[in-house]
């Protein structure tokens, strides 16, 4: 598995065929994990396409695996960054916590760019849709 991120409070790898590993550690583990897991299956639930999907949870050890959403984009301006997080308030409930364009990727496989890393995201009521 290639390491993502080794730091004080998660350590992320991906393994060969493309899944996402997180585990938590540090100040908090438990609640963030517990947050991050309900955050991804109320995205999951409400049908957002650019977010990582849950494959497995593992509450005792603290981890658990999801889908891949691409790669990190480099030079994502902080407006455009700002608009997606928005979309995802807007379109799906779900205030991010931590609204850097850090925890926004590009996939190729979906066309767009997707936001990731909700562990101190916060759920909303579902927003209406306009017909």
């Amino acid at each position: 598995m290639r390491n993502l991120k080794d730091g004080i409070r998660a350590h992320v790898r991906i393994d060969w065929n493309g899944l996402v590993h997180k585990r938590f550690r540090g100040t908090d583990a438990d609640k963030r994990y517990a947050n991050e897991v309900a955050v991804l299956k109320v995205l999951d639930e409400r049908g957002c396409p650019y977010t990582p999907h849950l494959v497995e949870e593992h509450p005792e050890e603290l981890y658990f695996v999801s889908t891949n959403c691409g790669s990190p984009v480099p030079d994502l301006s902080r407006e455009r960054a700002a608009a997606l997080f928005a979309e995802l308030e807007r379109d799906y409930g779900v205030r991010h916590g931590d609204a850097e364009a850090r925890n926004i990727t590009y996939s190729p496989q979906l066309g767009r760019f997707c936001i990731i890393d909700f562990e101190i995201a916060e759920i909303l009521p579902m927003p209406e849709k306009e017909v």
